[in-house]
């Protein structure tokens, strides 16, 4: 049972990773989330994947801030707010359920506030530690 779940785990780890790569290279589609969802798959998983992830060249400093500091990055903030807002506008156009809009609204405000709380930078997060601040809105 334990090689299966750590064998699900790695596979699910792949395919965020697969996620993230797409996302790169497709406007619109993200890769941040499915870049820490990977590291953690391969955090249960397979320590030489987690440890290649947490040191890729393009992943790596973002996976790292976010783990040790809870950073994401104002561009990423901004880049995921756009993005929602232009699906919503296309979900706008192409539906008439008014009632599915405004849910898929209310989730992306959700996703938006839970996102903006956490420092957009280094720079802010070691100020907010020096000032006593929280780093997200609960800590």
């Amino acid at each position: 049972m334990h090689k299966l779940r750590k064998a699900l785990w790695f596979s699910l780890g792949l395919i965020l990773l697969a996620v993230a790569y797409i996302g790169v290279i497709t406007p619109g589609i993200p890769w941040s989330t499915p870049s820490v969802g990977a590291a953690y798959c391969f955090a249960k998983s397979n320590e030489r994947w987690h440890r290649w992830l947490m040191n890729h060249k393009l992943f790596g400093p973002f996976l790292t801030n976010w783990q040790e500091k809870r950073v994401f990055p104002t561009k990423g903030k901004w880049m995921m707010v756009i993005t929602m807002d232009v699906s919503l506008v296309i979900l706008v156009l192409t539906t008439q359920n008014v009632l599915l809009v405004v849910g898929v609204g209310l989730i992306m405000l959700i996703v938006c506030t839970w996102a903006w709380r956490f420092p957009g930078s280094v720079d802010e997060y070691q100020r907010r530690q020096e000032a006593g601040e929280p780093i997200g809105w609960f800590k």
